[in-house]
């Protein structure tokens, strides 16, 4: 953390005012690797995919989050040390007293539990306390006055979902579809103590896959990863103290060890993704939720966890089956059906009773109720007296004599269904973190100790370093030439001409630049530069004029250095 502080990797945020817990702010090199792990992230799900990216409001009115469920339930365990007056979160608390489950006790039984508990803060017993619930979103006015409330949202995902009749229009009403969302979200942590790991304000990506509920172990693409095989930590492993078992995705989904075809091919998917932008495999690992930590609604959930040398297993990706719960949800909030007609390859004979009102007479008896009670009637269960409906809490009794019912066979050529959702959601910051910390790296260089960001390719920030040997006779002349034309083809090419050759290739591996270019005197007999590789600092004499190709393919993986050698 102090290379990426003093290299401009990572700061705090408006340091010199003092900083606040949960806030960073990317320096010029963290911003363009974080972008360059978005990149990668697209390349996955929009190029790879297919599934188009929207932008949505990072602010929303209260009733998408009453829907969501967010108002009512997104809330932490909080407590209150009673000596040092710090806020504190409850399962944090009963984590650091050896208290297990403390996220399923109940408010009453937590707080007896944690009276024996030290205070994170001061290390005080805590003694009598009270726990309560704290709703991390962060509330807001819109427009002046307090007529309408909104809320900073505290994930990408519900825009998508409000945006769902849209998005069904634009892929032209055919399933399985996605959309893709990348930005900003926010939570009001009640005591952030893990720097990028947990985020008052922090960036996800997210995809909203939706499909056929019938039809979630026929993904159109699982052969790509039918035969692939990572390690998997089930339940049944963990409740009881078992290692992973590493499956391919085929026997995962046929062992029932992963729900559906569509869960396991994000899996894999994400397990892919993770590994181009720099995880190494053996501190990676895909958690299924136990039982009692699965979400109500949700078939089956699976996080990606990176491990960390500072914070342990940190969950950095979640990939859920959420079913049609926010569709439904959101459906019943709006009042706008959130559903995909599917038509029949063949139309079917089906038997239904039609309700026809006498609409003249129903017209004038109920006035501004007529059109409720005429659509209440089309779903009651009419007898010889009449039928009851109810409109706006109120049952009303319908005579027989003012509607009429049809038995009749009609073709019915489709229906309509609410689809269920895969969601893979990404936390951007906590996957920065681990691309830092595991890229971080101490050798021996020329005799001395070497500091060196071991980033792939990918996701370095600056892609190749340009130095003229000596900044007379040409050189530079020829090195600013070169940088200009690696720029033009989309590689951030940096040019240093400051200090020795030896000097200049240490401040580019420190900032994990992959490669460097040097210009010497040979390159004016024979057109070539040297190529040097970070990682192995082997060198290969390169013609200028396969440069951009040649390190093209590196920063892409489409060709190895040792294949230059």
């Amino acid at each position: 953390m102090e290379l990426a502080k003093r290299r401009g990797f990572i700061w705090p945020t408006s340091e010199c005012y003092g900083a606040v817990a949960g806030f960073i702010d990317y320096g010029p090199l963290g911003a363009m690797m974080k972008r360059r792990v978005e990149n990668v992230w697209r390349d996955f799900y929009v190029i790879r995919e297919g599934y188009y990216e929207i932008e949505c409001p990072t602010i929303a009115q209260e009733a998408v989050f009453i829907a969501s469920g967010h108002v009512a339930g997104f809330a932490d365990k909080m407590c209150q040390c009673p000596h040092c007056k710090e806020y504190l979160r409850a399962d944090h608390v009963a984590e650091g007293g050896g208290i297990k489950n403390a996220s399923t006790m109940k408010n009453e039984e937590l707080s007896s539990a944690l009276a024996t508990c030290k205070c994170l803060a001061c290390e005080e017993v805590l003694g009598q306390i009270e726990v309560f619930g704290f709703n991390l979103m962060f509330r807001t006015m819109i427009g002046p006055g307090s007529q309408r409330v909104g809320y900073l949202r505290p994930e990408t995902a519900q825009g998508m979902f409000v945006d769902f009749a849209r998005l069904l229009r634009f892929y032209r009403d055919k399933l399985p579809f996605g959309a893709v969302q990348i930005g900003k979200s926010y939570r009001n942590e009640i005591s952030p103590r893990q720097g990028m790991i947990r985020l008052r304000e922090f960036t996800q990506a997210e995809a909203e896959i939706f499909v056929h509920p019938d039809e979630k172990n026929r993904h159109p693409k699982f052969s790509r990863y039918t035969d692939y095989r990572m390690p998997l930590l089930t339940s049944d492993r963990q409740l009881k103290d078992e290692e992973p078992v590493t499956l391919s995705m085929r026997e995962a989904v046929d062992k029932g060890v992963i729900a559906n075809e569509y869960v396991a091919y994000y899996v894999a998917l994400t397990h892919d993704l993770l590994i181009t932008i720099g995880i190494k495999p053996d501190r990676l690992r895909f958690r299924q939720h136990l039982p009692d930590e699965l979400a109500h609604y949700a078939n089956d959930c699976w996080d990606a966890e990176i491990f960390s040398g500072r914070f342990g297993w940190v969950e950095t990706v979640g990939i859920a089956d959420r079913t049609d719960y926010d569709l439904n949800a959101h459906a019943k909030q709006s009042g706008t059906p959130m559903t995909v007609f599917i038509q029949y390859a063949e139309p079917r004979k089906v038997a239904r009773r039609r309700i026809i009102p006498n609409m003249g007479v129903l017209g004038k008896q109920y006035r501004n109720k007529a059109k409720a009670i005429f659509e209440a009637l089309g779903s009651s269960t009419p007898t010889e007296n009449g039928a009851d409906v109810v409109v706006d809490g109120e049952t009303i009794h319908i005579p027989a004599d003012l509607f009429e019912v049809r038995d009749e066979v009609v073709d019915v050529r489709g229906e309509d269904i609410v689809p269920h959702v895969i969601e893979p959601s990404y936390g951007i910051d906590r996957m920065c973190y681990a691309v830092l910390e595991q890229a971080y790296d101490e050798d021996t260089a020329d005799g001395e100790a070497r500091t060196v960001m071991r980033f792939s390719p990918k996701v370095a920030p600056v892609q190749v370093a340009v130095f003229p040997l000596m900044t007379r006779d040409g050189l530079d002349t020829i090195a600013g030439q070169i940088t200009r034309t690696l720029h033009k083809r989309g590689i951030l090419a940096e040019y240093d001409d400051s200090g020795a050759i030896g000097r200049r290739y240490r401040r580019q591996d420190e900032i994990g630049t992959p490669f460097a270019v040097t210009v010497d005197y040979d390159t004016k007999e024979n057109n070539t530069v040297t190529l040097r590789d970070r990682d192995s600092m082997k060198q290969v004499r390169i013609a200028i004029d396969l440069l951009p190709e040649v390190i093209g393919d590196l920063i892409e993986g489409i060709r190895k250095f040792t294949s230059l050698e």
